[in-house]
C-alpha cells in the first residue's frame, strides 16, 4: 500500500524513481526490494505509460513515466519499507478485495490473461 503521494492508502506496483547510472531493470529490481523486502528478476518490458496530473488551471503537477515490468519472484518475504505502508501477497484472483486504483488493477488483470496466469 502506498504511504505516500500520488494514490496514498491505494495498493500499487512498486516503482519510483531511475537513479543516474542505472538501468530501468536495475531500478524495478532495487525498487521492490526496498519497497517489499523481496527480490525479482524482470522478464519481459510489458508497457510505457505517461502519467500527467494537472491542477485546475492545466499546469503540470507531476508527470511520471511509468515502465511495468512483468518479474520472476526470487525471494523474500513482504514487508513494508521505503516509502510503502504495507506490503504482502494477494493472488490475481483477489484484487477487486484491495482499493486499487481501478486503471492498475485492469493492467494487471489484462497482462495476467495475456501471459496465461489466470485461465
Amino acid at each position: 500500500m502506498r504511504g505516500g503521494e500520488p494514490s496514498k492508502g491505494k495498493w500499487g506496483i512498486p516503482g519510483g524513481v531511475v537513479e543516474v547510472g542505472e538501468t530501468v531493470e536495475e531500478a524495478v529490481v532495487r525498487e521492490v526490494r526496498e519497497e517489499t523486502g523481496c527480490y525479482c528478476t524482470p522478464i519481459k518490458h510489458l508497457a510505457t505509460f505517461d502519467s500527467v496530473r494537472r491542477d485546475e488551471d492545466g499546469r503540470v503537477h507531476w508527470h511520471y513515466i511509468l515502465f511495468e515490468y512483468l518479474c520472476r519472484y526470487v525471494s523474500g518475504e513482504p514487508h513494508a519499507g521505503d516509502d510503502a505502508a504495507e506490503a504482502r501477497w494477494v493472488s490475481l484472483n483477489n484484487l477487486g478485495a484491495v482499493d486499487i486504483m481501478e486503471s492498475t488493477r485492469q493492467f494487471v488483470e489484462k497482462t495476467a490473461h495475456e501471459e496465461g496466469l489466470l485461465a
